[in-house]
């Protein structure tokens, strides 16, 4: 199987737009709104459960590194020496704060895996009949590669998260990160997900190429409502239906226009 010489005819935002109106309409369905509660419990249980068990481990042990830290205490100098505030008197505050910046992300990358590993399925297979019964699967190996890209996509999402942490000393910057990282974990993660049943390799990458902006401009707004915690609670999926929508229509009109030589 060749690949085209040009992968240039992208649906745009007009494609995205008409995604998030097809989702929308999707996610009422008795199946769809079942399926929402799977991943809200996963993060609900796991941000409690590390809330209790890890949050003072983990605040003892930043304490530790602030202590001993000289990067810190250079940045408590120059902050008190601009006339600002200390670190070390809020250092509690901050100590919690930052314990908690790193909890929460880490139940929300959970859900956000466990969503797209079982609960894409579901919802790949729900659009499958009702919408896109005409899109053949030719994918192999489904549920491995989904396995191995949640791994990845959440590793890389911790550790960058948590090497960012500084930015939140200075709240826009810090909601900037938070966005940006967002972004990434939404984009990465589902849009493999919305087409790995149906897609052969050589279709993925064309699909990644061709509406790869898409793809981030659907991760982007998913951060943006990311933001909103109510929207912690359909956010796993309503962001599976928006990506499925979007990918299977987008494979709809690969295949329609014959420009796989197979």
């Amino acid at each position: 199987m060749s690949l085209p010489s040009t992968v240039s005819n992208s649906a745009g935002l007009a494609g995205v737009g008409e995604a998030f109106g097809r989702a929308l309409v999707s996610q009422f369905h008795p199946r769809m709104l079942f399926a929402v509660l799977m991943p809200f419990l996963i993060v609900l249980g796991a941000a409690v459960v590390l809330l209790f068990v890890a949050l003072g481990p983990l605040t003892d042990w930043l304490n530790q590194q602030i202590s001993d830290s000289s990067l810190l205490i250079t940045a408590n100098q120059w902050l008190v020496s601009m006339g600002l505030f200390s670190l070390l008197s809020v250092k509690t505050w901050l100590l919690t704060v930052t314990a908690i910046l790193v909890l929460l992300p880490a139940s929300g990358i959970l859900g956000l895996a466990v969503a797209a590993v079982f609960v894409m399925p579901l919802v790949v297979s729900h659009l499958s009949r009702h919408r896109y019964a005409d899109v053949s699967l030719q994918g192999e190996y489904a549920f491995v590669v989904s396995v191995w890209n949640a791994l990845w996509v959440s590793v890389v999402f911790l550790l960058g998260w948590i090497v960012t942490l500084p930015f939140w000393l200075f709240p826009p910057l810090g909601l900037l990160v938070s966005i940006l990282w967002w972004t990434f974990a939404f984009s990465r993660m589902m849009r493999l997900d919305s087409v790995v049943e149906h897609a052969s390799a050589a279709e993925r990458k064309i699909l990644l190429v061709r509406h790869g902006t898409g793809f981030w401009v659907i991760g982007l707004c998913c951060a943006l409502l990311n933001l909103l915690p109510p929207a912690w609670v359909f956010l796993p999926v309503f962001s599976g239906l928006v990506y499925t929508h979007y990918g299977l229509e987008s494979l709809r009109r690969l295949r329609s226009e014959k420009i796989l030589d197979v």
